[in-house]
């Protein structure tokens, strides 16, 4: 995306009256780049599966990206992962952002009776895993062994006619590595990496991404950030809130930092959020750092 992107996330609910495809038609009007949705599968609150629902988000829209923030690694094989993205961003005409995690919710994982790995397993475990997206989107009779996934003599029809944005949810030092050898984009959250530590994390990926011949610049350097738009709402932690100028204000702080895509949260009524967020701020943030 040229510019800096703005993005939105969209509540997966399933309860009575939730309409998640509603609000991302409502985003794309708004005009927003991209909605994402995360991928929490267990537990008592009513949602709907992932991938489901963004298909179902995909075929709603026309025009906004559509992206996962992010699949928990444990919850699908990565052959799997690789060919429900190959069909997902075909039929969505190019469409897809595939965020990606190790998975940190051990207790989620374990209700499902899936791999509960250590933490540098869960690095091994996600390169391997991007390996074979990788591998199968474009070889044909793909081999691959690893200590926790394999493939053998897999092909997909039909492979991906654009490269995939693979976007990391990382945070420790060899999985940032990972992002910038491999991904097109790294997006973890303000709630886990407030701003000066962003920064450091982020020179871990630009350095890996050098090392590996690539151009650091060409890596999408996204945030996740919790927004309050009201002129009496009180700061508090790990959410950026206030009047609408504020707020701009703020979000042209963290772009200037080096953040290349703002994922925002709404903090309140969702719908009153987004138009805020849309006729307020991000026109305000945009026009104060040219993009």
């Amino acid at each position: 995306m040229a510019g800096l992107g703005f993005g939105v996330s969209i509540n997966a609910s399933a309860a009575p009256g939730a309409d998640p495809a509603a609000e991302a038609r409502h985003a794309e009007e708004l005009g927003f780049d991209l909605v994402t949705l995360t991928d929490h599968l267990p537990g008592t609150r009513p949602t709907h599966e992932t991938w489901t629902l963004l298909t179902w988000l995909a075929a709603a829209t026309e025009r906004i990206q559509v992206g996962t923030n992010v699949l928990g690694l444990p919850y699908r094989h990565p052959a799997v992962t690789a060919k429900m993205a190959a069909s997902l961003d075909r039929l969505s005409g190019g469409r897809l952002v595939l965020g990606l995690g190790a998975g940190g919710s051990n207790a989620e994982f374990e209700a499902f009776g899936l791999p509960v790995r250590q933490p540098g397993e869960k690095v091994d475990a996600f390169e391997e895993a991007l390996g074979i997206i990788h591998g199968l989107w474009t070889e044909d009779d793909f081999d691959y062994r690893g200590r926790h996934y394999h493939v053998h003599d897999a092909t997909i029809e039909p492979k991906p006619d654009r490269e995939i944005p693979v976007w990391l949810g990382v945070y420790g030092r060899r999985a940032l590595g990972i992002a910038g050898r491999l991904a097109q984009g790294w997006i973890p959250s303000m709630r886990f990496a407030p701003p000066e530590r962003w920064k450091r994390l982020r020179d871990v990926v630009r350095r890996a991404a050098e090392e590996a011949n690539r151009n650091p610049d060409d890596i999408t350097y996204a945030y996740n950030v919790a927004v309050r738009v009201d002129p009496n709402a009180q700061p508090r932690e790990h959410v950026v809130a206030g009047p609408a100028e504020k707020v701009a204000e703020q979000l042209t702080t963290l772009a200037a930092i080096g953040i290349t895509f703002l994922n925002l949260w709404p903090a309140g009524d969702p719908a009153e959020q987004r138009e805020r967020m849309a006729s307020e701020v991000i026109p305000a943030v945009r026009s104060t750092i040219g993009s």
